[in-house]
């Protein structure tokens, strides 16, 4: 799957996934992997993770997996896995999530990372973090190339239609053997299946035949599809076929205008010509800044100033009002200054399909200064929350952009602000209920 700006979504992530989990695991046996349980040491612990993995790229670059092509773009499968290794130092969320599962193992068994009967887990958690870091990387670069919103889960949603138009596709280059599966997928008689879609492509596939396909996924496999599962990931698309056209035909349209990459036009060969240049043109500015570092007589740097550097201001700042004691000030459970904790709830977010850093960004989001939270104060987010999907349903115009689902443009379902607090369904239940009544109380009093 092609999208504007993405590296990551097509044919070689298969092998820069098994390659990335291969040199991990060296990497694993060279580091002191004991300091994942100090948290002060994770980001040294991340530097030299990325430092020994590079090294265990580079040193197999030459071989046939390494230079296999990895996308569209000219990109190897090697170069593809060392760019999303360095990534981790931008997004090290998906580091600390990772971190979080080893400790998490730790203390229910031992170090794993010693065991070699757990190299298959050990590899899981290091598919699982690169396959998160992989869409946000290509989400925002999306973002960066179009102007327009985008999130890990709408690259996700993009690669499942996208999958999904290619399972179709093979069903119809066959029809003769799934006859009475297309029947079924285009309402049709199965004498009454047209030719033209023996030789389908993306633009001509309708929504409908994407929700049938899905729909007789778990009759003819024996799994369910995407669009119905119990999962709330796709639950929006399943009634939404407008949305499902505009999204493969972005697709679509995306690959057709891209594909004049997949040959070599007389004008690359201009491409030597313009690298030259750059590196002419860096030269001259790494010069330049060194001239300027030095100084004219090679002493001291150049002060640049056309106005003199202005005084300091002698007047005393006035002092800033306290705040009234119980105003503004967020919920004790919200504090969440902890690195293990925070990277607990990075991993469970990850785990229910959210950002990994949802819960951190929605308490930034909250009305400090609002009553309810005031009434609430001792309650979590994920309660106060679901008091809000209570009363003002899942979809309120109130709400912050920070506490919905980018997948369903929602609050997270009950279900996931149960995981999210750590908590079964009928406790959720039960303090959402008492917060409610908590709140009544207090409005009541009030007036």
């Amino acid at each position: 799957m092609r999208l504007p700006g993405t590296r990551y979504q097509e044919h070689g992530w298969e092998q820069v996934r098994k390659l990335l989990g291969r040199c991990s695991l060296q990497a694993f046996r060279q580091l002191d992997m004991h300091l994942v349980l100090d948290p002060a040491r994770h980001d040294a612990l991340l530097d030299a993770y990325v430092d020994t993995l590079a090294a265990g790229l580079r040193a197999g670059e030459r071989l046939a997996r390494s230079e296999a092509s990895g996308n569209s773009y000219g990109d190897s499968v090697c170069e593809l896995a060392l760019s999303l290794a360095f990534e981790l130092h931008a997004h090290p969320s998906y580091w600390q999530a990772f971190v979080a599962a080893l400790v998490a193992d730790h203390a229910r068994g031992g170090p794993s990372w010693t065991d070699p009967a757990a190299e298959a887990a050990q590899r899981k958690k290091v598919n699982d973090m690169y396959a998160g870091l992989r869409d946000k990387v290509d989400a925002d670069n999306y973002i960066v190339a179009t102007g327009r919103d985008c999130s890990p889960n709408k690259i996700y949603t993009y690669r499942m239609l996208d999958t999904a138009w290619h399972e179709l596709a093979q069903l119809f280059a066959d029809v003769d053997a799934h006859r009475e599966r297309l029947a079924v997928i285009l309402d049709r008689a199965p004498a009454a299946l047209p030719l033209a879609v023996r030789d389908m492509k993306i633009g001509a596939c309708q929504p409908e035949w994407i929700i049938g396909w899905s729909a007789t996924q778990e009759r003819y496999t024996g799994a369910p599809g995407p669009l119905h599962t119990r999962s709330k990931r796709f639950s929006s698309l399943k009634n939404n076929p407008a949305r499902i056209a505009a999204m493969l035909a972005e697709i679509g349209g995306y690959e057709e205008l891209s594909s004049n990459q997949d040959r070599a036009d007389p004008w690359q060969e201009d491409a030597g010509e313009a690298a030259s240049w750059l590196e002419d043109y860096w030269r001259v500015i790494s010069a330049s800044e060194q001239r300027e570092a030095q100084g004219e007589d090679g002493v001291g740097p150049v002060v640049d100033l056309i106005l003199p550097p202005p005084e300091p201001d002698d007047a005393e700042p006035a002092d800033e009002t306290e705040p009234a004691a119980g105003e503004g000030e967020a919920a004790p459970h919200d504090l969440a200054h902890d690195p293990v904790r925070l990277a607990a709830e990075q991993s469970i977010a990850v785990a229910l399909s959210l950002p990994p850093r949802y819960l951190e960004v929605a308490r930034a989001a909250q009305d400090t200064s609002s009553w309810t939270l005031r009434v609430l104060h001792d309650t979590t987010l994920p309660i106060r929350l679901a008091v809000y999907h209570k009363l003002l349903g899942p979809g309120d115009d109130s709400y912050p952009d920070a506490w919905l689902d980018a997948a369903t443009g929602e609050l997270p379902t009950l279900q996931q602000l149960a995981a999210l607090d750590g908590i079964s369904m009928p406790t959720l239940r039960k303090r959402r209920n008492e917060a409610i009544a908590r709140l009544q109380a207090a409005y009541t009093g009030a007036t």
